[in-house]
This record gives C-alpha cells, structure tokens and sequence, in this order.
C-alpha cells in the first residue's frame, strides 16, 4: 500500500475530510512564492514528466538496473498507447540528462522517511557509477 492509498482509505474509513484536499493538491516543494494566492510551481512542470512516469523509469533503473537503451526498448511497449517513439526518447534522454547531472548527490544516505516499498533513494547496496558524462 502507498501513501496515497493510506491517506484515501483514512480519508474514507475516518472521515477525515482535510485529508481529500491533501490529496487533490498538486505536488510542489514550494520554493517559490505564491502568486496572487495561487503556486507559482509545481514539481511536475519543473522536472519535465508526471510523477507517474518518473515511477515508472525509476523502477526500471533502479530495480531492472535499465541503461538509456533498454529502458527505451521497455518503454515504447508499456507506453505505446499514450506517447509515441520520439515522445519516449525525449523523456529517457532527459531523465538520464539529469539523472548524470544529480546522480553524484546519491552517494550519502541522510535520514529519511520512505511511505513506499520501492525508493529510488536508498542506495546503501548500488554499486554503479556515480559520476557521469552530463554531455551525452
């Protein structure tokens, strides 16, 4: 179960009404300030994809161990019916881009709290490089 599958079910089973608009708000890390009472950001338009999509590449780094080729390769299947070949390559080649570009910031594992089964931040037994060549 994930977070958000809690915070429906405590939403439902409690009728804990302020949990809904917890769910419904858009993610954000609020860096930015608020803009006539509105965000100005939100983390999805500053990382390029949706939440979902960067999920799903991060499973197929992480737990499938994915390179820029293969992961495509996966992913023209599993999205066939939503973006097209090209649209894919965009999206491998930018989460890679910044994938080499932050991956170094990896290497230390500060406390935290992870709601999931699967993190992309828990790296205690990765043993792949962590300085990459940004200009690829």
């Amino acid at each position: 179960m994930d977070l958000k599958s809690f915070l429906a079910y405590c939403a439902e089973q409690f009728q804990l009404t302020t949990l809904r608009g917890i769910l419904t708000a858009p993610p954000t890390a609020e860096l930015e300030p608020l803009k006539d009472g509105q965000l100005s950001q939100t983390d999805e338009s500053d990382m390029g994809m949706m939440y979902s999509e960067l999920s799903v590449i991060g499973k197929l780094r992480k737990i499938s161990k994915c390179g820029p080729f293969s992961m495509f390769c996966k992913l023209i299947h599993l999205w066939r019916d939503v973006l097209s070949p090209t649209q894919v390559a965009q999206k491998v080649k930018h989460f890679f881009r910044m994938y080499s570009v932050n991956r170094h910031k990896m290497t230390t594992v500060t406390p935290s709290y992870h709601a999931e089964s699967y993190s992309p931040d828990d790296n205690r037994f990765d043993l792949r490089p962590f300085l990459y060549n940004t200009h690829w």
